[in-house]
């Protein structure tokens, strides 16, 4: 098979057919990772030194398991599920619960409650592994564990913040098993703080800064193992992980073998818990099993705590319990270094935590049977005085804690090499990307180690132990979170072969993380849901826009595509009428003005832009439109606006226009109005500013503008058209004819669509229009006008019919607008001598206010402009009476189709008209709305009836004229 140099990698390619594809890709140069291809695979094309050797090779690899591959000199030694998923998790989740708390749940709860708990607890973290399980066997899982879960499916500023958040967990808990380590090896091995010494092996010194020192020795040696690499560590897990388990073996051995005998309490639990200074029982009873003993520990017997004086709940027992089952997450941190992550990881999860069930269940059974109640709730440590040798428990202690402590610092570490590598924030964590040459991230274990160490200096962690616990929660939460999102997305490649969840578990799962939070600390959870919302917002406006897809995409298209079926037109109402808009656009560098102003009278409904490029597509190579979608949509970001883009290709406007009013649109959401810029002589002016280069012109560094034309591609709209150009279709160098346009707008009427033309607004500038002006006689100096009356039949001055009241309602709708509320609605009521102007205006003020529209009513006088109209007539008339009878009879089938004659206006009444709406105009109006009327139906009369309407509209500033077809206002309730 040949494959040519131009071709890229496949991203539906992955495994072996990914590998033997040729090195050339290299010099692609690609920024971004293919979506399902392992990093692993194309870090070993991008990274590697000799391509002529790895490209004989290509052929023999395919043929190899992906286990072979991966363990091949030269590559980074991959973990195996055993050692790299069940092992870490088994000790993370067993640390020092499993030596030290059983015996206190078992004493507080009793047997039956002690079940009860540890079936709720294991409930709320299957929920999670489930979720776990689902997203890690839906494709290809890189570095980072639970971080790159969550921000893979529910984006950078979830999974940024939660990441951050988990890494700063981990650190938390390593530092925090350290010092547990540090306190378990000074109860032993410590001097005394009163000096008395009680036991020979007491021999190291203590206090604040020789427990830091020996945290600081225990730091040190996790982080020799964790830069050594991930192979070290899996090793001296299993070292440690085998000591555990023969320390497990003698408990459950002792029980059995071990004589029933009396334990001597620790001095601190044989104090009388009144504080009246007597002292209480000072031994216990290890009895065996007997049916006395566990029917004495089935039920709850809550006492105080006697390390903390505190009176213990079920919530309180129930929270510390919970402590040893948040470690399910151990071997996720591990993806990056397994052989086969989306293998290992629900098996190795799934095994550790049964595992740990049957232990934490056999336990509390075991020492329900053989201890009384007295030494479970007094002796924390009881399992080293009943243990075949005391100290098998006391290394098994050691063993677990120093265990977890690594886990967590290698979990870090991985963590903040995935936040790093996925540039979330900046340059920050740039160095964290440096790795060894077996790709074990040293730089990223040196700073985790570093932080270890800084939390080392804050001594006792009792408060940071909630807090690491919450977040641990908050962790599982995001997790199912991102598993219920995809879930309900009903994204087609989200097909998991792990199948065994519903998005109830997920939700279930959620729901128990929340409450476990809430119940160990409700401040500390409620700071930390805080801190992880501020992360977002920070991440949401600093970060870059990545390219792994965003979750809220497909659920938004899942709910829109639901509501739109649902969105009857049949159940249409004029109560609920809004504008939905369809705005043609022939270049937006001279539409700034009129894109910004449309988007103010919307109201809430649709926006289209639209645009047409004239073209035959079978006479060419591709599409050209695809091209263009990029620069529409940045410019509708760059301005601000809340549209759709619609372009389409057609062999002319008209049909362009056709082809948008047809198929915008979907379901209910369709466009009623169509807005058409007017067609005139005006020399168009570029208004819009390039975003690059507005960026590059200001007085930031340059690496801002870098990072501009990053985020915010310059526009790639062609130039204006040259007004003195005559070489175009039409003389003046335009595409579009007269007769064409005035057809486009009888198309939308007969469509049923509004139709607005909108006229100057090529200069127009809302913040300069709203600007206050000095007319001190005027409460106010912005105004919109509306002229009801169709000033070109002024035979006819009807202000009630259906488009009259479509301008009063495009008025209101704009004067409703934030920016626009400030402005007076000057409504013009055209009079006529003989006629009752004060009852004209009265029965206007009523409706005004039936409608509820607040508006000033101007009476206007224009029996100047109607004599001019009637003069002109009269001579129609006379020139009309030599015509022959066929004639007349044409123009009078003509006229009777077109109820808004206006073929026989005279110039100097348009002229009258225009002057008598200027004359009005003090101070000048912002916007000004007109009646538009009908096109003729003859299409001879196209272009007399756009000269009329050039005429009127002369020199008024930015005019919408405006035809209504449809009834949008009600006075129903």
């Amino acid at each position: 098979m040949i494959i040519n140099e131009g071709i890229q990698t496949s991203p539906l390619l992955s495994g072996p057919q990914a590998e033997a594809i040729p090195i050339w890709t290299k010099c692609c140069k690609m920024t971004e990772r293919t979506p399902l291809l392992h990093y692993r695979l194309s870090a070993s094309v991008n990274e590697s030194e000799n391509q002529a050797r790895q490209a004989g090779h290509a052929v023999e690899e395919r043929h190899k398991s992906p286990r072979h591959r991966s363990n091949q000199p030269g590559q980074p030694k991959k973990l195996s599920t055993f050692f790299g998923v069940v092992i870490p998790t088994l000790l993370s989740m067993f640390s020092v619960v499993v030596f030290l708390r059983i015996g206190f749940v078992v004493g507080q709860c009793g047997l039956y409650q002690a079940f009860a708990m540890f079936l709720v607890a294991y409930v709320i973290i299957s929920l999670t592994v489930l979720s776990i399980c689902a997203i890690s066997t839906n494709g290809a899982l890189d570095a980072g564990g639970a971080y790159y879960m969550i921000s893979r499916a529910l984006g950078p500023e979830f999974g940024g913040s939660i990441g951050l958040m988990f890494f700063l967990a981990n650190v938390c808990g390593s530092a925090l098993y350290v010092l547990g380590l540090v306190e378990a090896v000074l109860a032993t091995f410590g001097v005394p703080e009163d000096g008395i010494i009680t036991s020979q092996y007491q021999v190291l010194p203590s206090g604040y800064w020789w427990s830091l020192l020996y945290g600081t020795v225990i730091a040190l040696l996790c982080l020799v193992v964790c830069l050594v690499g991930a192979h070290i560590y899996a090793k001296t897990s299993f070292l440690i992980f085998l000591v555990v388990m023969v320390v497990l073996l003698t408990i459950f051995i002792s029980f059995f073998a071990v004589t029933p005998r009396v334990v001597q309490l620790p001095a601190e639990a044989t104090l009388n818990p009144r504080g009246n200074g007597t002292l209480g029982p000072t031994t216990a009873n290890f009895t065996g099993f007997k049916i006395d003993t566990l029917m004495g520990n089935l039920w709850a017997d809550y006492v105080e705590d006697y390390t903390t004086d505190k009176m213990m709940t079920f919530a309180t027992v129930f929270a510390v319990m919970f402590n040893g089952c948040t470690g399910i997450m151990a071997g996720s941190n591990m993806s990056g270094d397994l052989k086969n992550p989306s293998y290992s990881i629900p098996r190795g999860t799934i095994t550790a935590v049964i595992f740990t069930y049957i232990i934490y269940n056999l336990l509390c059974v075991l020492e329900a049977c053989s201890c009384d109640r007295l030494l479970l709730q007094k002796d924390y440590s009881f399992l080293r005085d009943i243990n075949i040798w005391g100290p098998f428990v006391t290394i098994g202690v050691y063993s677990s804690t120093l265990s977890a402590a690594m886990s967590n610092l290698i979990g870090a570490s991985r963590i903040l090499y995935a936040l790093a590598r996925d540039d979330l924030f900046g340059k920050a964590l740039s160095p964290a990307k440096k790795t060894s040459h077996s790709g074990n991230p040293w730089v990223s274990v040196l700073i985790s180690w570093f932080l270890v160490q800084l939390v080392l200096f804050s001594g006792k962690l009792n408060t940071i132990a909630s807090i690491v616990t919450i977040f641990f929660l908050l962790v599982y939460a995001a997790v199912d979170l991102a598993c219920l999102a995809l879930e309900w997305a009903s994204a087609p490649n989200f097909r998991p072969t792990f199948r065994y969840f519903t998005w109830h578990t997920c939700i279930l799962g959620i729901v128990g993380c929340a409450v476990m939070m809430f119940l160990i600390n409700p401040i500390y959870a409620s700071a930390s849901i805080a801190f992880m919302l501020l992360l977002l917002l920070l991440i949401h406006y600093l970060s870059p826009t990545s390219s792994w897809g965003y979750i809220s995409q497909a659920l938004i298209f899942h709910q829109v595509r639901k509501y739109l079926l649902m969105l009857d037109v049949r159940k249409d109402h004029v109560k609920f009428w809004r504008p939905q808009v369809l705005l043609m656009v022939s270049n937006p560098r001279s539409s700034v003005g009129l894109i910004t102003f449309i988007n103010d009278i919307k109201k809430s409904g649709l926006y289209v832009l639209g645009h047409i490029q004239l073209g035959d597509l079978s006479t060419l190579p591709s599409d050209p439109l695809q091209s263009q979608y990029d620069s529409w949509l940045s410019l509708v970001d760059h301005l601000n606006i809340k549209a759709f883009v619609n372009l389409t290709l057609a062999n002319s406007v008209r049909h362009g226009v056709q082809h948008l009013l047809f198929i915008s649109g979907l379901g209910g959401m369709r466009p009623n109005t169509l807005v058409l810029g007017f067609y005139d002589d005006c020399s168009p002016r570029d208004t819009l500013i390039d975003p690059v280069l507005a960026c590059s012109q200001s007085i930031d560094l340059s690496s801002h503008s870098q990072d501009a034309e990053r985020t915010s591609p310059p526009f790639h709209f062609a130039s204006l058209r040259d007004p003195g150009n005559k070489d175009g279709p039409t003389a003046d160098g335009k595409v579009l004819h007269p007769q064409e346009y005035v057809a486009i707008i009888a198309d939308a009427m007969k469509m049923s669509k509004n139709v607005i033309l909108a006229r100057y607004f090529n200069n127009f500038d809302r913040a300069e229009a709203l600007s206050p002006q000095s007319f001190s006689q005027f409460k106010s100096a912005v105004f919109i006008d509306v002229w009801p009356v169709n000033l070109l039949r002024p035979d006819s001055c009807s202000y009630v019919d259906t488009c009259s009241l479509f301008l009063l309602q495009l008025a209101c709708i704009l004067n409703m607008v934030r920016a626009w509320r400030k402005a007076s609605i000057r409504l013009f009521l055209c009079v006529e001598e003989g006629r009752s102007v004060q009852g004209a205006e009265q029965k206007l003020g009523h409706l005004l206010k039936e409608l509820r529209i607040k508006a000033q009513v101007y009476p206007v006088p224009w029996d100047q402009q109607v004599a001019l109209h009637w003069q002109r007539q009269g001579d129609f008339k006379s020139a009309e009476s030599s015509e022959s009878t066929k004639q007349e009879e044409e123009e009078e089938d003509y006229a009777n189709s077109f109820p808004s004659n206006t073929s026989h206006l005279s110039d100097e009444y348009l002229t009258a008209v225009n002057k008598l709406i200027l004359d009005q105009a003090i101070p000048p109006a912002a916007v000004r709305f007109l009646y538009l009327p009908r096109p003729p139906a003859d299409t001879r009369r196209y272009a007399p009836y756009l000269h009329q309407l050039e005429l009127l509209t002369k020199d008024l500033g930015p005019t919408l004229l405006i035809h209504g077809v449809t009834p949008v206002i009600t006075t129903d309730l």
